[in-house]
């Protein structure tokens, strides 16, 4: 096809959509005609855009860093209780297809599981998380018993209420069932669980469309019993998830049975006359969204990110394949989106999802939702249980989650090497009700410690400023015993940490910074022992930027600053806070592609600044975009003496953008103090290029 029918065809598709929703249609209908036309005509659905590559046309070379390489955010695994009462039951949709079976081997090639899928992806652009690996549990199999044990005891331990197993039968036969048999048998797992039929048909494609079918489903009044008879078992179970005493039961897309209605009340007259009474019948909205009164159904389950359609970020992200031809969506948009619904007046069950991204099924073709995070899933889970469901009968309350373990759709809660169990721990952490942040009673000081003498020197200076200080020095191994005694010297106590020499004062911040928000603190001044050996005045600018923030007559006040004005983010020293263009050269990529990594927006640097010199307070929430990002340590480069343009640089110059787009302020030290300064003189400590 020439680019101009490609143009033309993307015009007519548009213009199509901007008549169709234009039309008085109910969600289900509206639903149900899209998911026919896209059936049929998905081809006429104009591409995403394209991402960017360097002015050479080339695109970034492969990152050179281990797929298993944690992440700053990285949790390990945390006993701990859950609420006496839980506020909701969360079901967790469970993929059974770690495990070879004879269909996999004919269709993919012999001993096929989905870890091959998920093993074989590679970063599309920077800041793609590919391949995503498991930690704990490791590449498993299924047919091995054990597993399920320990996944049912993980789940269970951080609060999640039930499985729902995805499951694939076809008119008699079935797939990728036997680990279900093998639960079903293994009376010591206490987990309910519930069942949902994937009644479309299995496609190459891996998205259940009419192309390249592999099986088929023939969906008729004889399957419709044979189905609910095969199945039966499962309703029997005691640990069969319940809703009003009724064992429930999912279908995936209802609007593929001939007549949903009709299936749905032969189901109910078999159970009511095969011992099993009556049930939960639910649908999964991922394709429609009708009323599931007038399928005879009992409720309607929310499938994020099925159903939303968040803006696409595509275009903005630095390319590593230059073919590739996937789209790139915005998960904080679908979570915000999604989050903020209002229950409609039929029976659902509300969904969250803990991010997407299927480039592992679809190579250089694949869907990507950017900027998840555990604590932005913490808040849509939060928000789902605590005030979607707060007047729903308790009983009732069940939401669920997409997913425990889609790892070729990067839609998983089950540890993973980068991040450990942060989702889990992010589960667990939504099930108490919410809690607003105290007001702050104590400032912490995180100082990077390199130079020792200049280490003295500032807590000498803490000292003066009789504030009640949590410290905690980062140093590296070497330097630890003497920063010990320089800390007991001075009278003092002090949280030490050791890391390597690497990512300057900068990476160690972050690391601190991320434990110290988890822990609930709040207000922080970020020192090092700055000495500048490349500057004859480095002495001189140390002292000028410690002074104005840490001076007797200073830093009590400007924490007083920070207890009373929750929007102040950001309080820098007077003098030191320059435009970007001022310093724009060697920093001007990386900042871009931190910027997109973070899913900010572009720097106007002719008018953003940044705080040279990185010290300054700041309110760790408005550092959440940065931290949120969950950088490896790899980004930062070795040391080797540079004096500008690394990751270092690059997160320096963003600082005050992050907290901007947090929503914070930034004020100079003068401006809370209320002194008069002249920001406009020459900046002596850099030269601009």
């Amino acid at each position: 096809m020439t680019t101009f029918s490609v143009r033309l065809r993307s015009a007519v598709y548009l213009a199509l959509r901007a008549g169709f929703r234009a039309l008085p249609l109910s969600d289900g209908q509206r639903d149900r005609l899209r998911a026919r036309f896209l059936d049929r005509h998905g081809d006429w659905v104009p591409p995403p855009p394209r991402g960017q590559v360097d002015g050479s046309g080339k695109s970034a070379g492969r990152p050179l860093f281990r797929a298993d390489e944690p992440a700053i955010g990285h949790v390990p695994f945390r006993a701990e209780d859950l609420p006496a009462a839980l506020p909701a039951t969360l079901v967790a949709f469970y993929l059974p297809q770690f495990h070879p079976i004879e269909q996999n081997d004919a269709w993919w090639g012999k001993g096929f599981t989905e870890w091959r899928n998920v093993t074989r992806a590679l970063p599309q652009f920077e800041g793609h998380v590919q391949p995503r690996l498991p930690a704990d549990l490791g590449f498993y199999d299924l047919r091995n018993p054990q597993i399920m044990r320990e996944q049912a005891a993980l789940a269970q331990e951080y609060g999640i209420g039930a499985f729902c197993f995805y499951y694939y039968w076809f008119s008699g036969n079935t797939l990728l069932e036997s680990p279900l048999r093998q639960w079903l048998a293994d009376d010591s797992i206490e987990m309910p669980f519930c069942l949902c039929w994937a009644n479309e048909n299995w496609a190459r494609r891996w998205d259940g469309r009419s192309e390249d079918i592999l099986i088929g489903q023939q969906h008729s009044a004889e399957d419709d019993l044979a189905f609910i008879a095969h199945v039966a078992d499962y309703l029997r179970d005691r640990r069969a998830l319940k809703v009003d005493g009724k064992p429930m039961l999912l279908v995936y897309r209802p609007h593929l049975l001939p007549d949903a209605r009709a299936t749905a009340q032969r189901w109910r007259q078999w159970c009511r006359e095969n011992d099993i009474g009556e049930i939960h019948l639910a649908y999964v909205q991922g394709f429609e969204r009708p009323d599931p009164r007038e399928i005879d159904f009992d409720a309607a389950v929310e499938f994020p990110p099925n159903m939303s359609n968040p803006r696409s970020l595509t275009a903005n992200q630095y390319l590593i394949n230059p073919e590739f031809q996937g789209d790139v969506r915005d998960w904080r948009e679908l979570a915000s989106e999604i989050g903020g619904r209002a229950l409609p007046d039929y029976p659902l069950y509300p969904g969250v999802n803990p991010g997407w991204d299927n480039e592992a099924r679809r190579s250089g073709r694949g869907r990507v939702y950017l900027h998840a995070s555990p604590r932005g899933y913490c808040d849509w889970l939060s928000k789902t249980i605590h005030q979607r469901l707060a007047t729903v009968d308790p009983a009732r309350r069940l939401v669920f989650i997409n997913a425990w373990n889609e790892w070729a759709e990067g839609a998983v809660l089950e540890p993973d090497s980068r991040l450990g169990h942060a989702w889990l721990e992010a589960t667990r952490k939504a099930l108490r009700a919410p809690v607003p942040p105290p007001m702050p009673t104590r400032p912490c000081v995180v100082i990077h410690a390199w130079y020792l003498d200049i280490l003295t020197e500032l807590l000498a200076d803490l000292r003066a400023a009789e504030l009640p200080w949590r410290i905690v020095i980062s140093t590296t191994a070497d330097k630890y015993d003497a920063v010990g005694q320089a800390v007991r010297a001075a009278g003092m106590e002090a949280e030490i940490e050791v890391h390597p020499n690497h990512g300057r004062d900068i990476l160690p911040f972050l690391q601190i910074a991320e434990r110290l928000y988890e822990e609930g603190e709040q207000v922080v001044l970020k020192l090092h022992t700055k000495r500048s050996t490349h500057r004859s005045d480095g002495e001189d600018w140390r002292r000028e930027l410690t002074g104005r923030l840490l001076d007797p007559d200073r830093a009590g006040l400007i924490f007083s600053a920070f207890v009373h004005d929750p929007d102040l983010g950001l309080v820098a020293p007077e003098g030191h806070v320059q435009r970007l263009d001022y310093y724009w050269g060697a920093n001007e990529r990386n900042v871009g592609a931190l910027l997109a990594r973070m899913g900010l927006p572009p720097a106007d640097v002719s008018r953003d600044t940044f705080v040279a010199g990185s010290m300054f307070w700041v309110r760790l929430s408005s550092l959440r975009p940065l931290l949120d990002a969950h950088l490896q340590p790899s980004l930062f480069e070795p040391e080797d003496g540079q004096v500008d343009g690394t990751q270092a640089h690059a997160v320096e110059r963003v600082v005050s953008l992050v907290v901007r787009h947090a929503g914070a302020n930034e004020q100079t030290a003068a401006t809370v103090l209320g002194l008069p300064f002249d920001d406009g003189q020459p900046y002596q400590y850099a030269r601009k290029g």
